[in-house]
């Protein structure tokens, strides 16, 4: 009788195994799945009087960690509303300048209705694709600004030689494996 239950209750493991098969592929579509293909480049804090703010990561498709696809991975240490990210990023769009101010107000527009209120330990995966940008908060789509140049402006703040954060640009941009001599 042992024999025979033993072998139901194997059955029955199998059978639930391979009901739930096509399901396994979802249990690792979080976060590290949108880097898939990317390598991970280099990472740095970003912080504002002394106090971290955030953590950045950047993953790159090939060589050069400039071009597209990449992605960008900021790990809050702090409160931040959406609306401060928002108004943060637009400062620094527009200081790095070649954008004129009514797409910088569209583009507001857009990163306002995107960009929620954050606390520590959010993260927020930006991703650099040729067409434009998609957002994701913790795991879940915020959405995507479909316009190369605005991808371009966005990660220019991180990336572009005028950052405001140059320290946080070199660590971003720092090849694996390799050190400052």
């Amino acid at each position: 009788m042992s024999c025979i239950s033993n072998l139901s209750i194997a059955r029955r493991h199998f059978c639930l195994a391979l009901a739930a098969w096509p399901l396994a592929g979802w249990a690792s579509a979080g976060p590290d799945s949108r880097i898939a293909g990317l390598q991970r480049w280099g990472s740095g804090e970003f912080r504002r009087f002394g106090f971290l703010v955030y953590e950045a990561t950047l993953w790159v498709a090939g060589e050069d960690p400039l071009l597209p696809p990449l992605a960008l991975r900021l790990t809050y240490r702090r409160n931040i509303s959406g609306r401060s990210i928002t108004d943060a990023s637009v400062a620094e769009m527009r200081n790095l300048g070649g954008v004129d101010s009514a797409r910088l107000m569209q583009w507001s527009e857009q990163m306002g209705r995107l960009f929620p209120d954050v606390r520590p330990g959010d993260e927020i995966l930006g991703l650099h694709l040729p067409e434009g940008a998609r957002f994701y908060l913790n795991e879940r789509l915020l959405g995507a600004i479909e316009d190369p140049a605005f991808a371009r402006a966005f990660f220019g703040i991180w990336l572009d030689p005028r950052s405001s954060a140059p320290e946080l640009r070199s660590a971003l941009l720092r090849r694996p494996g390799k050190r400052d001599d």
